[in-house]
């Protein structure tokens, strides 16, 4: 009888390549990605306080004023009340109440210490203060 049976599978050394090719990558991969986390964190939070500051303007210019301390930047999502009365609140500025990176509030004051508004996160320690990647990203000064 012949052998009708033909062998599809791969061998213990193909595979024994592969995991070693796939580890020498992971290897080589992994480090420089997990070195720019913290790096693209505060990006992301960089581009947020600009997004944020673009939102407060369109609220201002609708509204003429922007919103209170006691509002907060939950007036960019919802209707606020209160004072100041926002009598031409027309559609959310924001689709969501704004978090930075590390899952911490961004902070808003107004009226700002240096202008209008302060508008700020505290970092990676969600502390004032700090260095690095847990220093203060201020919209302001960026």
């Amino acid at each position: 009888m012949k052998n009708l049976r033909k062998n599809g599978g791969f061998t213990l050394i193909e595979i024994m390549v592969v995991i070693v090719i796939l580890g020498v990558l992971g290897a080589l991969v992994v480090p420089n990605i997990m070195g720019r986390t913290g790096e693209a964190r505060v990006k992301a939070a960089i581009v947020d306080l600009r997004a944020i500051s673009t939102a407060l303007d369109m609220y201002r210019m609708d509204n003429f004023v922007y919103p209170s301390s006691d509002q907060g930047l939950e007036a960019l999502v919802t209707k606020p009340s209160g004072f100041p009365e926002a009598k031409n609140w027309n559609e959310p500025y924001l689709k969501k109440s704004p978090k930075d990176p590390w899952g911490n509030a961004y902070q808003y004051i107004s009226p700002g210490s240096s202008g209008a508004y302060d508008l700020f996160s505290f970092g990676a320690d969600g502390k004032p203060g700090g260095e690095g990647e847990a220093s203060d990203l201020i919209a302001s000064e960026l």
